[in-house]
Formats: C-alpha cells, sequence, structure tokens
C-alpha cells in the first residue's frame, strides 16, 4: 500500500507540481511579464457578463484603453453580442476553458475539446480564432505542456484579489497603483460568478479602474492588448 501511495504522490508531482513550479514560479512556458518595455496589459477572466462587461466596456472606451479579456466559452455561447462588442471595440479575445473549472480535475482530452468549442464558438462570432490562452487560476497539467503549442499562454504578474469584495474599491485602487509597473501583465476579473468570487465584485474593480486609468495616464503608461506587449 505504501508502495502504491508513493507511486501516486510520484506520479501527481510530475503531474501537476512540476508544471506549476514551472510555469507559475519559473515563468516557462507562459507569459508572466515583459521587460524591457514602457507598456503594461490589463487582462479581464471569467466573463462575459451581462452586468458588469458592458460597464467595464465604456469605461475602456472612455480612456481609449485596449485589454483582453479571457473568456468562459459556455458565457461566450450565452452572450454572443458581448463577445461581438468587445471585438468590434478593438480589444483581444482569450480563452479560458469551456467552463471555469481546474485543468487539473479535468482529463487532457476534455480540457483540449473544451478549448476548441470555445474557439469555435469565437470565431463564429468574430471571425477570428483565439491563440491565447489562460488556464483557469493559472494552473497546467504536464500534458498541458507538452501538447498545447497551438496556444501561447499567458499568466501574469499583478493580482490584486479583486474577486472579493472584501476592502472594496479602495483595496484594488490602492493595491493596483502600488505594484503596476511597466511590463505588467495585470489580472482583474469583470465577472463574479466563480466559486469563491464574490457576485458584486466586479463593481468594485470597475469604480477603483476610474481612478487608476487616471493616474496611468497622468503617468504616461500606455495600456495595450496582449499581443502588443
Amino acid at each position: 500500500m505504501s508502495k502504491i501511495l508513493l507511486l501516486l504522490l510520484v506520479f501527481l508531482s510530475f503531474y501537476w507540481l512540476i508544471p506549476f513550479l514551472l510555469t507559475a514560479g519559473a515563468g516557462i512556458g507562459v507569459l508572466k511579464r515583459k521587460e524591457n518595455t514602457e507598456k503594461l496589459a490589463f487582462t479581464f477572466d471569467d466573463g462575459p457578463n451581462p452586468i458588469y462587461t458592458p460597464m467595464l466596456l465604456d469605461l475602456l472606451k472612455q480612456h481609449n484603453i485596449k485589454a483582453t479579456f479571457f473568456v468562459v466559452g459556455s458565457k461566450a455561447e450565452k452572450y454572443p453580442e458581448l463577445i461581438g462588442r468587445i471585438h468590434a471595440e478593438g480589444h483581444l479575445i482569450g480563452l479560458h476553458n469551456y467552463v471555469h473549472k481546474s485543468n487539473w480535475v479535468m482529463s487532457p482530452w476534455t480540457i483540449h475539446r473544451h478549448l476548441r468549442k470555445s474557439a469555435t464558438i469565437i470565431e463564429k462570432i468574430t471571425g477570428e480564432r483565439p491563440v491565447y490562452y489562460r488556464p483557469p487560476w493559472g494552473l497546467l497539467n504536464l500534458l498541458d505542456l507538452l501538447l498545447m503549442k497551438q496556444y501561447k499562454i499567458i499568466h501574469w504578474s499583478v493580482m490584486v484579489e479583486d474577486w472579493s469584495d472584501k476592502g472594496g474599491s479602495e483595496k484594488i485602487e490602492k493595491r493596483l497603483l502600488r505594484n503596476i509597473k511597466k511590463g505588467d501583465v495585470v489580472l482583474l476579473h469583470d465577472c463574479g460568478e466563480t466559486i469563491g468570487a464574490d457576485n458584486s465584485a466586479p463593481m468594485n474593480t470597475i469604480n477603483a479602474l476610474k481612478n487608476v486609468f487616471k493616474e496611468l495616464s497622468n503617468r504616461s503608461v500606455s495600456c495595450v492588448r496582449i499581443d502588443e506587449l
């Protein structure tokens, strides 16, 4: 029994832990931030959401900022008009699985089937097939690293826990202005419907960004899509 347990632990370390250390830790095979650039990229996960995504798009348009949206395929399928608007207004659309479920608890063939399905949904709406991918919670398994050559995998360098209502918009604004710098990939959310998130949390993010965007403009920082970083 102990040998079986040991073999299982060895397998899981290779399948889960090593990819986590390589990607989330060392940034190997993923983009976490870009050195030697005057730009930074805002990215938004878990949407689209019929309440908060339009409000966020209005704010981005007001400040002439382009961003990247890592969308959940099932929500893109449910709200095609929002996907169309995101694309029409010049933002980049990436994949965030068909359902918001960790790659650690799905089989590799399920992950690939869901990604193909999500990419097809988005391509039918926008005419462009997504090539950028952010796995939920940034978690990859070993086969993801070996097989996902058709996708450019994106992590992040700044995360401010904006999925939680705790601390409100003041917490988000303070952490963003304190931590972000040129070259960063900033992780935020335009939907609060995932496990562990607060439904109303994206409103705090939007309110915080109103001041953050103004301050970044004063600093002459350019905010761009991931593919322009």
